[in-house]
């Protein structure tokens, strides 16, 4: 099964994949309300918006897997991210990203390697996966990775074509 095939469930409870959230490439980030890298928000809507009409999705993943950074019900966290952060880009129900109880996306995800060939478990709040057409990985980036930084400009331009 593709990426964009497996099953989720948005932040307001309606079932969708991938492939219905995203037409090109998807940006997928585990996300946090009370972290210290929080404010990659701002940079997440912002590549968001500059990318949209050329077929990039991104979809935040709200997660309380790293020091309960994300406690919220759903309607906080929709909220907090809408009136602090401007966030107009998909945001699915609360997941686990490791352990037992990982969502299949995760399980699928973890298996791609980092620029330094590292896979496996999700280090900590905002570690990004960026998915060609097709739903595969062509690009893992580590938590402090800025989604705004040049090598994801990079690689978001590549898979979309310029």
């Amino acid at each position: 099964m593709s990426l964009n095939q497996i099953p989720l469930t948005t932040l307001d409870g309606t079932n969708t994949t991938l492939g219905e959230l995203s037409s090109r490439a998807t940006l997928v980030v585990n996300v946090a309300s009370k972290c210290g890298l929080t404010p990659q928000y701002t940079a997440l809507e912002k590549v968001a918006q500059a990318y949209a009409d050329r077929g990039l999705t991104v979809v935040g993943v709200p997660c309380n897997q790293f020091m309960g950074q994300e406690p919220g019900t759903a309607e906080e966290i929709q909220n907090f991210c809408s009136t602090t952060y401007g966030v107009t880009f998909p945001l699915l129900a609360k997941t686990d990203v490791n352990g037992a109880d990982r969502h299949p996306l995760y399980v699928e995800l973890t298996k791609a390697a980092d620029a330094g060939g590292e896979a496996g478990d999700i280090q900590w709040n905002f570690e990004k996966f960026l998915l060609n057409a097709d739903g595969e990985v062509v690009h893992r980036f580590r938590p402090r990775t800025e989604p705004d930084a040049p090598e994801v400009i990079a690689a978001i331009e590549a898979v979309l074509g310029t």
